[in-house]
Parts: structure tokens; C-alpha cells; sequence
């Protein structure tokens, strides 16, 4: 499934051909014509990316900014601003956005400005999951704690008092229980029949 990018600028010759380009390029794209335009569709659905002039009439692409991060926190935002507004782009990036591309823009630059910032949004995400994954060992059933690759391997009740100030009360679940009990009585006639033997 293609990424999906909210394109705001208030010219619609930029619109028009970066929309174009992004497309060729296989990203799906929406338009917005003003700021305005751009934060009700924020509010609509949920995009990977915006793409937003810095300035614009009415809200601008600071506010954009401001008001997509509101929305959906892990929005990709890249800032098109003019020589005149580098420094503004430079406090765009201090809110969050993820990058600044000069305008005129150079197409392979932006489309290269994209790819990385999707790349290191992919990244993000896979840091995340892997920290919300418990090393266990598929052998002992131990759990690593600490450092991936360096943390010491702790038996689970060790590890969830620990780590979660929780004890574990040792009991047996209905399955278990009923093999338990097998397992029993197999012993027992075991033990039965080699007393028989044993007293021949």
C-alpha cells in the first residue's frame, strides 16, 4: 500500500506539479489550498506525511505543523520555504518537523528528502516494537533483562519481581492438573508392579 501524503500549498502550479511528481513516484497524494483547507483533513484521516509551504495566507505551515503533530503525533511534516524564511524552516525543524526543502525545488531532492524521512519513520517503528518484545529463551523459558544481547537471563519469576514487583503463586491450570493426576496414578501402578516382582 502506497504512503499517503497531504500536499498543502496556497499556489496551484506547485500543487499541481509536485502532485504529479510525488505520484510518478508511487506515493498516493491529497491536495489542500490553505491551511485551513489542510487541518480539516488532518482531522478526516490519517496521512504518513505532509508536505507543506511555510508560508501561506490565513494559517500557515508553522500552524500546520503544530496542529498535525496534535492529530497524530508520528506525522512526518517537510516544510517547501523560500531563501527569505530559512530560519523560519530552522524553527520548523525545532517543533518537529522532519526536514525543509528549498523552493524552487529540485524533484530528484525532495523525492530523496522523502525516502529518508520514511525510512527513518520505518525505523522508528521497528525500534519500538522490538522494545515492547521480551527476550525469552525457547529452551529454559528464561527472560533476558536488560540490554538486547547483554542483559543477564532470569527465570520469569525472578524477572517479573523484578521488573514488575509481582510474585508468582505456583499452581496448576485444569490441563495440567488432569496430567498431573495421570502421571500420578502411571507412577503408582509402576511402583505396584515392581513391589509384586520385587516379592516373588
Amino acid at each position: 500500500m502506497p504512503y499517503s501524503i497531504l500536499l498543502v500549498d496556497d499556489e496551484e502550479i506547485i500543487r499541481r506539479t509536485l502532485s504529479l511528481d510525488l505520484k510518478d513516484a508511487g506515493y498516493e497524494v491529497t491536495q489542500a489550498a490553505s491551511g485551513e483547507e489542510a487541518i480539516a483533513r488532518l482531522k478526516e484521516r490519517k496521512f504518513e506525511m505532509v508536505i507543506t509551504d511555510l508560508m501561506m495566507e490565513g494559517l500557515d505551515g508553522i500552524q500546520v505543523l503544530k496542529e498535525g503533530k496534535k492529530e497524530h503525533s508520528a506525522l512526518l511534516v517537510l516544510i517547501l520555504t523560500g531563501y527569505g524564511s530559512l530560519t523560519t524552516a530552522i524553527d520548523a525543524l525545532r517543533l518537529g518537523a522532519s526536514d525543509y526543502v528549498l523552493k524552487p525545488y529540485d524533484k530528484d531532492e525532495i523525492l530523496l528528502r522523502i525516502t529518508n524521512c520514511l525510512e527513518k519513520m520505518e525505523l522508528k517503528k521497528k525500534v519500538e516494537l522490538y522494545e515492547n518484545v521480551l527476550p525469552l529463551c525457547c529452551m529454559c523459558k528464561k527472560i533476558r533483562d536488560g540490554e538486547p544481547g547483554k542483559g543477564k537471563w532470569l527465570d520469569i519469576d525472578a524477572y517479573l519481581l523484578k521488573n514488575a514487583n509481582v510474585g508468582i503463586d505456583h499452581g496448576y491450570c485444569e490441563e495440567c492438573r488432569e496430567k498431573k493426576k495421570g502421571d500420578i496414578y502411571l507412577e503408582k501402578q509402576k511402583k505396584d508392579q515392581n513391589m509384586k516382582r520385587l516379592a516373588k
